[in-house]
C-alpha cells in the first residue's frame, strides 16, 4: 500500500516555507496587533476594552453649545454687534418710559380724585411718545379721562370721558406736577337709563329711548298706599351751556281700568273714568242711578231733569238713556276729583278710593314732573369754559357732546 508522503514545512525547502505560515503564528501577531476597526488604538485598549467589567476612559466633556454660542458672538462684525447693542438699550429705555407714563398716570388719578372729591378714582391715559421727552419740556400731546357715577344734581352721570390735548405743566419733574393748562377738550357724558331708572323710579319706574330726542317712563308709581301705571314722555333739550333739561309731558296715571289722573289745568286734565268704565256704566244699574241721584252731576251731563226722573223710575228708560253715545262722552268728560269733593259716597259706588283721589289733588303737574325730571348742569369751572353740545338720546342712555377750553387744574 502506497503511503502518501507528508508535506511539512520543516521538510520543505526554504522558499516553499515562506510561502505557507503557521496559523498559530498569525493568531499571536493579531493580538499584538491595534483593535481591529478601531484606527489608531494600541493592543492595550484593545484588551482592555475587551475585559467583562472595565470600561473604556473617555475624555473629559465640554458645553459644546455654550462654546459654539460664543464662537459665532465673537464671529460677528462689529457694526452687528453695535446694531445689537442699540436694540438693547432702546428697549431698556423704551421699558423705563412706559414705566413713568404708569408711575404719571396713577399720580394723576389719585389727584384728580382728591381734586374733585370723586368716589372712584378716574382712569387716566397719556397720550404720545416718548413721554419723558414731553416732561422734559413740560409739554404733553394728550391725556384722556374717564370719571365713572359723578353727582350732577339729582341724578347721577354714569360716565364722563374726556380728552385734552396740548397741556402745559407746571411742575420739576416727574413726582412734583403741581398744576397743568389745558388748552382744548373734547368728552362726552353719558346719563344711563338704568340709574334713572333707579334714583328716580325707586326700581319701579324704568326710562327707556324712542330712538329721537324724548325718554319714555313706564311702570308703577305708589299714591295713597295704591300702585298706579305711569305713563310719561321727557323731551331732551340743552339748557343754556353747561345744562340738559327736560319738558315732561303725556303723563297719566291708571287707577285699575276704572279711570285715568292727568295732572293740570285743562279740560282733558283731571281724574275722568275710561271708555271701559263709562261702558260699564251703562250696563249697571247702580252706578247709573248713584251719579244720576246728584243734581250736580246731572247738570253738568247736560241731561233734561224729566229725563232723569224717568229713568231713575223706569229701568228701560234708564238703560236707554246711558246707553246712548252722548251720556257715555259726557260721563267720560266728568272730573271726578272736583265731584269728590261734595259727594264721596258717588266715588266710593264707582269703585273709587275717596282717600286715593286726595292724594292725586296734591300730585299736581309740576309736582309729577319734579319726579321724573332727567335735569342736571355740569358745575362750572373756576377757570376757562366748559359747554354741552349736541343732545342725543341712545338705547342705553342720554349722551351730550363736551367741549372746553383755556381751562386749568391745580396751580397753573
Amino acid at each position: 500500500m502506497h503511503t502518501p508522503h507528508r508535506t511539512d514545512q520543516h521538510h520543505h525547502p526554504q522558499g516553499r516555507s515562506a510561502a505557507i505560515r503557521n496559523p498559530y503564528e498569525e493568531l499571536g501577531a493579531l493580538a499584538e496587533a491595534p483593535e481591529a476597526g478601531l484606527p489608531g488604538g494600541s493592543a492595550g485598549e484593545g484588551a482592555a476594552a475587551r475585559r467583562p467589567g472595565r470600561e473604556r476612559e473617555r475624555p473629559p466633556r465640554t458645553d459644546r453649545r455654550g462654546g459654539r454660542r460664543r464662537r459665532r458672538f465673537a464671529a460677528l462684525p462689529l457694526a452687528a454687534k453695535a446694531v445689537v447693542g442699540l436694540v438693547l438699550l432702546v428697549a431698556f429705555v423704551a421699558l423705563a418710559d412706559r414705566w413713568a407714563v404708569l408711575f404719571a398716570e396713577r399720580k394723576a388719578a389719585d389727584t384728580l380724585k382728591s381734586r374733585l372729591d370723586l368716589t372712584a378714582a378716574p382712569e387716566v391715559e397719556i397720550g404720545g411718545f416718548p413721554f419723558l421727552t414731553q416732561l422734559a419740556d413740560k409739554k404733553l400731546d394728550s391725556v384722556k379721562v374717564t370719571v365713572p357715577d359723578v353727582a350732577a344734581d339729582r341724578v347721577s352721570l354714569a360716565k364722563v370721558s374726556a380728552t385734552a390735548h396740548d397741556i402745559r405743566l407746571n411742575a420739576d419733574g416727574l413726582t412734583s406736577v403741581r398744576g397743568a393748562d389745558v388748552s382744548r377738550l373734547d368728552g362726552d357724558v353719558l346719563l344711563s337709563f338704568d340709574d334713572l331708572s333707579r334714583e328716580l323710579g325707586a326700581s319701579q319706574v324704568t326710562f327707556s329711548g324712542d330712538g329721537g330726542d324724548r325718554v319714555e317712563a313706564r311702570g308703577t308709581l305708589p299714591v295713597a298706599g295704591h300702585d298706579l301705571r305711569l305713563h310719561a314722555e321727557a323731551t331732551i333739550r340743552r339748557q343754556a351751556e353747561r345744562g340738559i333739561a327736560t319738558d315732561i309731558g303725556g303723563m297719566r296715571l291708571d287707577i285699575g281700568d276704572v279711570a285715568t289722573y292727568r295732572p293740570g289745568s285743562r279740560p282733558s286734565d283731571g281724574l275722568h273714568l275710561t271708555p271701559g268704565a263709562s261702558a260699564d256704566l251703562a250696563r249697571e244699574t247702580r252706578k247709573a242711578k248713584a251719579l244720576l241721584s246728584v243734581p250736580a252731576i246731572v247738570q253738568r251731563l247736560g241731561v233734561p231733569e224729566a229725563t232723569v226722573r224717568e229713568g231713575l223710575g223706569d229701568d228701560g228708560a234708564l238703560t236707554k238713556l246711558t246707553g246712548s253715545p252722548r251720556f257715555a262722552r259726557e260721563a267720560q268728560s266728568l272730573d271726578l276729583i272736583d265731584l269728590a269733593e261734595d259727594n264721596p259716597e258717588v266715588l266710593s259706588d264707582l269703585g273709587l278710593d275717596p282717600g286715593l283721589l286726595d292724594a292725586l289733588s296734591g300730585l299736581t303737574r309740576p309736582v309729577l314732573a319734579d319726579r321724573l325730571s332727567l335735569a342736571f348742569e355740569l358745575p362750572e369751572p373756576e377757570h376757562g369754559d366748559v359747554r354741552l353740545r349736541d343732545v342725543r338720546v341712545g338705547e342705553d342712555g342720554i349722551r351730550v357732546r363736551l367741549t372746553g377750553s383755556g381751562l386749568a387744574v391745580g396751580d397753573s
